[in-house]
């Protein structure tokens, strides 16, 4: 049986809703797959993923069957018990990483708050309270709280909030010689995203996340990985520290670790988590039944070699694609990233027009993202099929040649 729902438009939104988000024009309804449908019932082929989140796409079957299931037997029990499919999560999740433990909050800013939080508690407690300095990069995005908005390195998303969580330095990324200069003994950690999302889809140098393992090893200092974009297989390697070969302290994963129900983990290693002890921190819905049992169902999809390896085939049909749209059209200057989150990065003569693009390709019933207003972004489902891939590619192309002709 149907519910019968209220109609709603999209000029309902700047009715009902606070102004801090411009969404598009249109209300996506359904989706399956790669693809989407309005409320006019156009069809769209899906190339954000949910800004790299739904990672199977959408309704993926393993995902709703793990969701009804749960949903049928146990919804919420809170953290004074705990719950099966937590368990079960957790085990994989270790089994899987560096990690020895697991915390489960409920979205990516709560996954690196937790992981602030504990580098601070791990230094304050080893050494003092002295020891409390976090280096993280210049256009870092760690999240939207006081103190993650604060970590990240965009003052544009944290100047106009009072005063700001002391004890922050921002260095440029992909510089070492500028972090050697900021580690100190006051150092309690260092956090780097291993390819900077939001701030452009810019890989790092290997040599740099090495140098970064080798100082915090000499300062008594804990490396941080925020892979909340780059994990869960969006890399081509179950998470990106995997591809580098360089091994974090903690690590914080979101997005995609739920296929699109909201989620969040901290991974820490045994002698670090200790220093957590009952009542330092907490969540009322984190490690839910609900959200652990689609993320379990997540993990058992995407960490095999088929979608692994498919992940690294998948991007190279669209890094061919991109190029040569760059060549053609004169928009591209390059196209960078790792697995299926790509940047193409625009041309002198196309900057700041990331967002024309953008709505040039939804008008064409392509869904694309922007990292900046230089780059555009693909983060599409992981098992996007080949005829979605082609198709997508293709009304983006047509987007590209009434830009370009305009």
């Amino acid at each position: 049986m149907s519910v019968q729902h209220d109609p709603v438009q999209r000029a309902d939104f700047d009715q009902v809703m606070v102004p801090n988000y411009a969404p598009a024009g249109f209300i996506p309804v359904r989706g399956a797959g790669s693809r989407v449908w309005d409320q006019s019932g156009r069809e769209l082929i899906d190339f954000t993923g949910g800004i790299a989140v739904n990672a199977l796409g959408h309704c993926h079957p393993a995902l709703v069957a793990a969701l009804t299931e749960q949903a049928n037997t146990l919804w919420h029990i809170s953290n004074v018990f705990t719950n099966e499919p937590a368990l079960r999560l957790a085990h994989k999740l270790v089994d899987a990483t560096f990690a020895e433990r697991a915390f489960f909050c409920n979205s990516g800013a709560e996954a690196n708050e937790a992981a602030f939080k504990l580098a601070r508690r791990v230094a304050f407690d080893r050494f003092g309270e002295d020891k409390y300095e976090i280096i993280a990069a210049t256009n870092s995005f760690h999240g939207r709280t006081l103190f993650t908005v604060s970590v990240g390195g965009q003052p544009k998303y944290s100047d106009g909030f009072g005063p700001k969580i002391q004890g922050i330095n921002h260095v440029p990324y992909n510089d070492i010689e500028a972090l050697k200069a900021a580690v100190s003994a006051r150092t309690c950690a260092v956090v780097l995203e291993p390819i900077q999302g939001e701030g452009g889809v810019l890989p790092a140098d290997l040599a740099y996340l090495q140098a970064a393992r080798e100082l915090c090893d000499q300062h008594d200092a804990l490396l941080i990985f925020d892979e909340v974009q780059t994990g869960m297989g969006r890399s081509g390697s179950l998470f990106a520290y995997q591809h580098y070969g360089v091994i974090p302290d903690i690590l914080s994963s979101a997005k995609s670790l739920g296929g699109g129900f909201p989620i969040g983990a901290m991974l820490t290693t045994e002698a670090l988590a200790k220093h957590l002890v009952v009542g330092t921190h907490g969540t009322t819905y984190g490690g839910n039944p609900l959200a652990c049992a689609v993320a379990e169902a997540v993990i058992d999809v995407v960490n095999t070699p088929a979608v692994l390896d498919g992940v690294k085939a998948k991007r190279q049909r669209f890094k061919v694609a991109l190029e040569q749209f760059g060549e053609q059209y004169g928009v591209f200057s390059q196209v960078r990233g790792l697995g299926l989150l790509i940047g193409a990065v625009l041309s002198d003569a196309w900057k700041g027009k990331a967002k024309a693009i953008l709505d040039a390709a939804a008008a064409e019933g392509v869904m694309v993202l922007q990292a900046g207003p230089d780059v555009v972004r693909f983060a599409p489902s992981l098992v996007v099929e080949e005829v979605d891939i082609d198709e997508g590619l293709a009304r983006f192309e047509r987007a590209l040649a009434k830009l370009t002709q305009a």
